[in-house]
């Protein structure tokens, strides 16, 4: 099936919205806002990293953009004169050329599918023509700048590409299991890795490359992993140097001796690569609870590469929010109640918890922050850190909520096909309270429940081997665990992360009946907008996000772009066969639209009872090891055929806006430091990262 070019073009008039922080960061101590600035520097010292996770070419089409910039010194109005353009192709330009910073590569961050400029080449040849820098620059990038395929990022193939599997010849997914092979033999951490695969005499080699400011041999003197495998230091050396210097010059900031200590760990990781060290750093991290600057840096999530394995450069900075935080805290402090309430809990066994919980949930720190940066190919709404389960088990966790990202989902402009017009008013006014609390519940419960059933040491079990767990599933004793050096990542491979995010939406939507949590922020039967209401909202949600989710299905290589939408759909979709008709689709294939329809009586009768039986059954393969359950039953609910297949082509044909951000930055001036904003539109956006200087 061929696939219009205008279907990969950036939609005008995406929403641009601004994080604001001036006030809250304008209420620092002078300390505390020089710490955040050198962190924030830090941040962005990762952006090219990111780009050249995403593709090849990505470095030189932000470079190409600078240049522009720089050539017009930001009035870009003069373009339309000096190179011979309409004004319409100078809009097109500045859409894409945000899109593609907001993204940090031209892949969507939330799909990753690839997006050109709505432009032809002789168009911006014209607009290059501005100077001989911006010419040279075009001409490297202009072929892959246009080319379509690669429709998306994924295992590299004609149709797809991966930064994290580069070199002169495609890579198979068979040499990418090899890679991983040699490096679980000698103990080697994947996170900040990439594979680059070489012709040498004919015969092809691959270098695994490491992220780290040092080049050369490891002190360990570990160089050759195999005859034709070989460890290479230094991948993206210059940023990780950069990076290194500026949380050197933040340790003169710091609170206390933890940020000391995790920001030496930093170093030492991102200086050596060291992955044993950035797990010491995140032991530190964690400790450091109620920090009025939080952070998160490094190589973190997994969801781009299609081993699942490698994870992407994400770097976050915000400044807490304290009564924000205070409500998130008396959540915190009755998480032990809400998840006896959980459908694995059995009465009188851990505490009501059941066997397949931690005997003692450490409540965790949870903040809500105003980001001050955030450097990644999302700027995400929550997270739930660190993502090393041993570390979460013995030493806690963190659970962050990025208020001024949050903020954006109360937009009542933004268009929303699937919702019957009589329920728009009461939806738009809810839908954003909904958002809210289930990613709070989400990160706390969802995240942070379960105990992975595992021999941690030969001989040695997290559990009575002897009398093991009796499944809720069926009735009998489990019988798999994760064997000594297994992880969650390492059995469930590219379906921990999609599984995983699935799970925690579950338990965020299950608990939405709950009265007690709902009245912690304020919503009861009594409240203007009461506990029933969002409780109908989180169903109409589950429609909404499910159909949306379809525009994040790539047809051409029956592939999900983001584990997410995955996990959404399939929510859905498991709530259309076994939810007893709590929600229905009615599809009108000859106006091509979709509307979801809830029926209110069967939301506890028949909705929840559904969400319970999914969410029981991912929890206890998770628990459990079991992939081979996991597998059967999840990837047929991700499936997108049949009648979903017709739904989709009617999402895609009624794109929803992505989101762009426009983010400030900070300057020493003297003693202090100041924070700037830019505008709301593409060229704010452009200017704000032309001043970064990264």
């Amino acid at each position: 099936m061929s696939v219009p070019q205008s279907s990969f073009t950036p939609p005008p008039g995406t929403p641009i919205h601004q994080l604001a922080i001036k006030p809250i960061f304008d209420a620092l101590e002078p300390r505390e806002k020089f710490y955040a600035h050198y962190c924030a520097r830090a941040a962005w010292h990762g952006s090219r990293i990111i780009m050249r996770q995403v593709s090849p070419e990505s470095p030189g089409i932000f470079d190409f953009i600078m240049d522009l910039y720089h050539a017009c010194d930001g009035k870009w109005d003069t373009l339309v004169t000096q190179s011979n353009i309409t004004s319409e192709e100078l809009e097109r330009f500045l859409e894409y050329a945000a899109m593609f910073l907001c993204n940090l590569g031209n892949y969507y961050g939330e799909g990753d599918q690839k997006f050109v400029p709505n432009l032809t080449a002789e168009a911006l040849q014209r607009i290059a023509s501005i100077s001989q820098k911006t010419k040279e620059g075009l001409d490297k990038i202009i072929g892959p700048l246009l080319a379509v395929p690669p429709f998306n990022l994924g295992y590299p193939s004609k149709s797809a590409q991966s930064g994290y599997y580069t070199g002169t010849e495609l890579m198979s997914q068979k040499e990418i299991a090899r890679v991983s092979e040699a490096m679980i033999e000698h103990s080697i951490g994947p996170e900040n890795t990439r594979v680059r695969k070489l012709i040498q005499d004919g015969k092809p080699i691959y270098h695994l490359l490491q992220a780290s400011a040092e080049t050369g041999v490891p002190a360990n003197g570990l160089h050759e992993l195999a005859n034709d495998i070989f460890i290479v230091r230094g991948d993206h050396s210059v940023e990780m140097s950069n990076i290194c210097s500026d949380l050197a010059r933040a340790k003169e900031y710091v609170s206390n001796s933890r940020q000391t200590r995790f920001l030496e760990l930093y170093i030492e990781s991102f200086s050596t690569g060291s992955l044993e060290a950035y797990q010491e750093s995140q032991k530190a991290w964690v400790m450091d609870v109620s920090a009025r600057v939080e952070n998160m840096i490094g190589f973190i999530e997994s969801y781009r590469d299609p081993a699942g394995i490698r994870s992407e450069w994400e770097a976050m900075i915000g400044i807490s929010d304290p009564g924000e935080t205070l409500k998130l805290k008396r959540f915190v402090e009755s998480s032990t109640s809400i998840i006896r309430q959980l459908p694995w809990a059995v009465d009188g066994v851990n505490d009501g918890k059941g066997p397949f919980e931690k005997s003692l949930f450490e409540a965790p720190d949870f903040t809500s922050v105003h980001a001050l940066a955030v450097c990644g190919s999302v700027v995400f709404e929550a997270a739930n850190l660190p993502n090393y389960e041993y570390i979460r088990e013995n030493y806690g966790f963190k659970n962050i909520v990025l208020a001024n990202r949050l903020s954006a989902n109360n937009n009542p402009n933004l268009p929303v096909p699937w919702v019957d017009p009589s329920e728009l008013e009461h939806f738009r006014k809810s839908t954003h309270i909904v958002r809210f609390l289930t990613t709070a519940i989400h990160e706390l419960v969802g995240h942070g429940t379960g105990i992975l059933l595992s021999e941690t040491a030969p001989g040695i079990y997290n559990f009575d081997q002897q009398n093991p767990p009796i499944s809720p599933l069926n009735g009998k004793a489990v019988t798999s665990h994760y064997l000594p050096g297994q992880t969650w990542n390492s059995v469930f491979e590219n379906l921990a992360g999609t599984v995983e995010e699935c799970r925690a939406i579950l338990v965020s939507e299950y608990l939405m009946d709950n009265k007690d949590l709902l009245c912690i922020f304020g919503y009861t039967n009594t409240s203007e907008i009461t506990a029933d209401d969002l409780l109908y909202t989180t169903y109409l949600n589950i429609g909404v996000d499910g159909l949306q989710a379809l525009e994040h299905y790539n047809f051409e290589n029956q592939a999900w772009g983001q584990v997410h939408h995955q996990a959404h759909f399939s929510i859905l979709k498991h709530l259309l066969q076994d939810g007893g008709g709590v929600i229905q689709i009615s599809h009108d294939p000859n106006n091509s639209t979709l509307t979801v329809h809830i029926d209110r009586d069967k939301i506890i009768s028949h909705g929840k009872p559904s969400l319970g039986r999914y969410l029981c059954r991912l929890h206890i393969w998770r628990c459990t090891a079991d992939i081979s359950s996991c597998k059967e039953f999840y990837e047929p609910m991700c499936a997108v055929e049949g009648i979903y297949e017709q739904w989709r082509q009617i999402v895609c044909s009624k794109p929803r806006p992505r989101w762009k951000f426009t983010q400030p930055n900070t300057f020493v001036d003297g003693e202090t430091v100041e924070v700037k904003l830019y505008e709301e539109n593409n060229k704010g956006i452009i200017q704000s990262w032309a001043e970064r200087g990264i």
